[in-house]
């Protein structure tokens, strides 16, 4: 198993998280002040420099669970408050939406490719926030040193370990299902079309050469597929081309010209946002039962109504928002980090790393 995985799997979970977040904000017509205030909290605290420097140590990727509890403390490190239910339903569609794009990824380096494209839109979110800019950029650095000088080998073993990691997902989302990319049993159905990985032939012949290095027979067979020649490669550099867009926003309002590399993913430039994914999102809204925003500096705050009437809000609740409630919640379920029972902070300090960083985690939200 790849020791290296953990850090890409954060960062493009969530990427996806964001996604999410922010178009289900936007949505509700949420001040935007508010809008931003919540984009900058969770993503000053993904991507601050000690945290990061624990994730990206060597270290075993996390189970679902310990991973879900890491990326639900991220979504409560802001004014925003979600219901277990809503994190539950967020998770699988961050999920799903990730393991599609691995899925489709040409080449294992390209896994670099999509976690640019991700780290790229969440670089856009705070363009207007230099401190919190600084955060992501020096993040994308890191990144950059850590994983360029790895083989294609090791990116081989990371995407294995991966796809391992979520091969027992099979949570059906409209969306896939009305592009026909995923069957009715959650499975994902592949395309045998389209361009083939850069440094690859098109496949259909067999060629035979004698022991001077002369080609002397060949044959073709069918592939039962339609290939066409690989395009080019995209930027691995902090800035530039990425060339395909998995790994971009596809609830965005508006979507850019599709790529072959990205058949069947992303939608074609529209005035509106694709239905499927809005109705997707619009499940989402009903699970949240609210999402509760309190400015920590004040008593004061303003609640994001996500419901069409208020019999729905009152049916599905309100997930509690003061910090106490929530972290009873989530220490109940970081419990399974050891298979201990709920405890109070031990003497001896966080039992593994999956403590290490809620705890890290605990102590960026509290600053």
């Amino acid at each position: 198993m790849s020791m290296r995985t953990l850090p890409l799997v954060f960062i493009n979970l969530g990427g996806e998280m964001l996604y999410i977040l922010d178009q289900r904000l936007q949505t509700q017509n949420t001040a935007d002040d508010n809008t931003q205030k919540v984009m900058n909290d969770i993503i000053a605290t993904m991507f601050s420099k000690a945290f990061m420097e624990e994730l990206l140590k060597p270290q075993d990727l996390y189970s679902n669970r310990a991973l879900r509890t890491v990326l639900t403390r991220l979504a409560h490190a802001s004014i925003m408050r979600l219901n277990p239910a809503s994190m539950d339903r967020l998770y699988e569609l961050m999920v799903m939406a990730f393991k599609y794009q691995l899925l489709l990824c040409p080449r294992p380096r390209d896994l670099l490719i999509i976690s640019y494209n991700h780290i790229d839109a969440i670089r856009e979110f705070v363009r207007d926030t230099p401190s919190v800019l600084n955060q992501v950029d020096e993040t994308h650095r890191k990144i950059i040193e850590v994983y360029t000088p790895l083989s294609d080998g090791e990116f081989q073993l990371l995407r294995q370990t991966l796809l391992i990691f979520l091969q027992d997902m099979h949570v059906r989302v409209s969306l896939f299902l009305k592009d026909k990319v995923q069957n009715p049993n959650g499975r994902f159905a592949l395309s045998t079309t389209g361009p083939v990985p850069h440094g690859t032939e098109v496949p259909g012949l067999i060629r035979m050469f004698s022991s001077n290095g002369k080609e002397w027979k060949r044959w073709e067979f069918p592939t039962g597929g339609s290939y066409t020649s690989s395009i080019r490669v995209g930027s691995f550099e902090r800035f530039g081309d990425r060339v395909t867009r998995i790994g971009t926003n596809m609830y965005s309002v508006t979507q850019p010209e599709e790529t072959h590399t990205s058949k069947n993913y992303s939608q074609k430039a529209n005035s509106e946002p694709n239905p499927l994914a809005k109705e997707e999102l619009n499940l989402l809204a009903r699970l949240l039962g609210g999402m509760k925003v309190q400015n920590r500096n004040t008593e004061t705050g303003f609640r994001v109504n996500l419901f069409a009437t208020d019999q729905e809000e009152e049916e599905w609740g309100v997930f509690p928002s003061q910090d106490v409630q929530v972290n009873t919640e989530l220490a109940r379920i970081a419990g399974e980090f050891t298979g201990e029972p709920e405890q109070t902070e031990s003497p001896e300090g966080p039992s593994n790393k999956g403590d290490d960083l809620l705890a890290m985690m605990d102590e960026l939200i509290e600053l």
